[in-house]
């Protein structure tokens, strides 16, 4: 059965979701955001730092790292700020580039939230 898990390191789900399901051994995130952490508002790549701050709090939890992220997807609300949001990517992937969609979108819960990630990983045996 899967396991449902939020992480008291991170803001509480604002709806009825879970921050990450676990299933045999893959975890699946839920798209995380800069909302509510002093990035809210800020240009993208202080938004990713971020995301990938509260990526890596749950991923130490799972007693996971990078080398286990499989697939993730990048929602942006402008394409204006992507060569800087890319090298944010680059870097917190640690050279272990995922499969990866980016996809531009009208806009997401928050005028102040303009990147949201969400993410696969495989969980070791």
């Amino acid at each position: 059965m899967p396991t449902r898990t939020n992480y008291a390191t991170l803001p509480p789900p604002a709806g009825p979701y879970s921050v990450s399901v676990r299933h045999d051994r893959t975890l699946y995130l839920s798209g995380l955001t800069a909302f509510g952490t002093p990035a809210q508002g800020r240009p993208l790549a202080e938004q990713a730092e971020a995301i990938f701050d509260q990526l890596e709090r749950v991923i130490r939890a799972e007693g996971i790292g990078m080398r286990g992220l499989i697939k993730v997807v990048v929602y942006v609300t402008s394409m204006d700020e992507i060569a800087a949001l890319r090298d944010v990517l680059h870097r917190r992937y640690g050279g272990f580039n995922p499969a990866s969609t980016l996809v531009q979108v009208a806009g997401l819960f928050s005028p102040e939230v303009g990147v949201e990630v969400d993410a696969i990983f495989a969980v070791p045996e």
